[in-house]
């Protein structure tokens, strides 16, 4: 009589205990002193008391984010360490625009059948880029589903934690008429709009991850795995400097359009100017192969806007002294509903 064991169903135990060994180092190499369990605990523990000390009212600041279908981009080039540092990035922008100071990072990494080198390359990226930004990678899941992941499929999530003081959060509440729009450069797509652009690219004009355009100077798949830039450093170094920073949004999924607005007081509408911050060549290249019109584009995309902070005019002198990364002042709030009109 045949024997079905774990590994006949799908599971590979010995690979997951191979992919431990692989990633303890990196992971390691991320703990804070108060990190107090290792890899392979039931769950992460964090120890506040040193932390909290230095609040008066702290408030934990969690978000939860994915890199999206940026996934399929890096399995068709066979390359997975820039998406960790996309994972990490991804999820520190959301809280960092709220003001909040980043401590940890859970992640979750899914797949039909685990490859160590894989998850070797994710969690190296992870931990890169966590130590880059003083946050701790406290570990996570590793989970092996044959069946409910198609062959050779991947998915990868991450939970942030950070912490703000209550009076401090940047919650929008502040932004007045006349305030103007300052923003930091995107790198690229980022960890958005790739379902359209791996339609366009890929499906509509044929290209392959090694197409070489000559107006992107690389080649597409190069292009499109340009790591997701962290805004975590810069932005609290403007708080420290006590910048009056009145809200922020991340320009994440829903592109300009959908984000500046969900920190826009009831009275704030935005104006942007389209071409201030400077537009990446991938977007003329998607824009040219789509036909698509500005709408469809800046809701889609960031269109070169990283990262979006809101201030009094007299805030932006102060900025640009206080920091050597570039900054745009691309817009400004006006009266009207919540939204962003192009000009």
């Amino acid at each position: 009589m045949t024997t079905v064991d774990y590994k006949a169903a799908g599971v590979d135990i010995e690979a997951g205990n191979e992919a431990v060994r692989r990633i303890k180092q990196a992971v390691e190499s991320t703990f804070s002193p108060q990190v107090l369990t290792n890899i392979g605990s039931f769950g992460a523990m964090f120890d506040l008391k040193p932390l909290m000390q230095q609040y008066q009212h702290p408030v934990l600041v969690q978000s939860i984010d994915g890199v999206g279908t940026k996934m399929m981009v890096a399995k068709m080039m066979r390359k997975f360490d820039t998406i960790g540092m996309d994972l990490v990035s991804a999820t520190a922008n959301d809280i960092i625009v709220l003001g909040a100071k980043p401590l940890t990072l859970l992640d979750y990494i899914a797949n039909d059948k685990l490859r160590p080198e894989v998850v070797e390359q994710i969690v190296s990226g992870m931990a890169a880029a966590c130590r880059e930004n003083d946050i701790s990678l406290v570990g996570g899941e590793t989970a092996e589903m044959p069946g409910t992941y198609l062959p050779g499929e991947h998915d990868l999530v991450g939970v942030i934690t950070g912490v703000v003081e209550k009076d401090a959060a940047i919650l929008g509440k502040d932004i007045n008429v006349g305030d103007v729009l300052v923003a930091f450069p995107a790198s690229g797509l980022h960890t958005n709009g790739y379902s359209l652009a791996r339609k366009l690219l890929f499906d509509v004009a044929s290209y392959t991850v090694d197409t070489h355009l000559p107006e992107l100077a690389q080649t597409v798949g190069e292009t499109l795995l340009t790591p997701h830039l962290n805004y975590t450093k810069p932005v609290l170094h403007l708080l420290a400097k006590k910048i009056p920073i009145k809200g922020m949004a991340h320009i994440t999924g829903g592109g300009v359009l959908e984000n500046i607005p969900r920190i826009l007081p009831a009275n704030c509408a935005v104006e942007i100017h389209k071409n201030a911050c400077p537009i990446l060549p991938i977007f003329n290249v998607l824009h040219k192969i789509g036909r698509l019109n500005d709408h469809e584009m800046y809701r889609t995309f960031n269109m070169g806007i990283g990262l979006v902070m809101i201030v009094p005019p007299e805030a932006v002198a102060l900025m640009q002294a206080a920091l050597s990364d570039p900054l745009y002042e691309i817009g400004r709030v006006v009266n009207g509903p919540q939204e962003v009109r192009l000009i």
